[in-house]
């Protein structure tokens, strides 16, 4: 793929992604303009399924919107909520340390910049970008597995991880593009450009594809 052909690219996967369905934070992001669910939400979602997160996020959130009140909840009624999210037990502690920080470090309010979101518990590069795209419409470049990975199939970036997917994006992907990059990719990778035999034949970027890694295909 060249580097020009990302105008394209982007453009014929918002057409595309109309028919699909959004990661379930940005589904949270446009039902709200709190950031702290949407935080809470992205801890969640790690290493969880998106048919996982958003009924266990619902669930949480319809007992505690604020950090106080999360704070508030037992731990154990935390597990009970969020199972069964991956590491369930895990998280739930995150999330009482998270919200510890929120009223310690930040007068309960999520901050809004990468370097002190990364200062909270659990919280990585992946979760913060997160937070300032959905959460607070700031630039920001989140870099999942999918993104990593269909990033270097297409042939934009060659990287071997994703903080180094994220810093190549930095510095090539037009800034225009980088708060949709996630969603589009995401619900791109979900729907057609599976990590095994993705349905190349139905792919509307197939075209600009360099296919890096792809052995088989549909």
């Amino acid at each position: 793929m060249r580097d020009s052909d990302i105008h394209s690219v982007v453009k014929k996967l918002q057409s595309a992604s109309k028919e699909w369905v959004l990661p379930s934070v940005s589904q949270l992001g446009r039902s709200t303009r709190d950031p702290f669910p949407i935080l809470i939400s992205c801890l969640l979602s790690l290493r969880t399924k998106d048919q996982v997160t958003g009924p266990a996020s619902a669930r949480l959130f319809a007992r505690a919107r604020t950090p106080q009140q999360l704070l508030n909840l037992p731990l154990k009624k935390i597990r009970e909520l969020i199972y069964p999210v991956g590491f369930y037990r895990t998280k739930a502690r995150r999330i009482h340390q998270i919200c510890q920080h929120l009223l310690g470090r930040f007068q309960a309010k999520v901050p809004e910049s990468l370097e002190e979101l990364l200062t909270l518990p659990g919280v990585g590069r992946k979760t913060a970008n997160l937070v300032l795209t959905v959460g607070f419409g700031k630039l920001g470049i989140c870099v999942d597995t999918h993104v990593h990975r269909i990033s270097n199939r297409l042939g934009y970036v060659k990287t071997k991880t994703p903080e180094k997917t994220e810093m190549t994006l930095r510095a090539k992907l037009p800034k225009r593009y980088w708060i949709q990059y996630n969603d589009l990719l995401v619900s791109f990778g979900q729907t057609l450009c599976r990590p095994i035999s993705p349905w190349c034949s139905r792919c509307p970027i197939e075209r600009y594809c360099s296919k890096v890694g792809v052995t088989s295909s549909r």
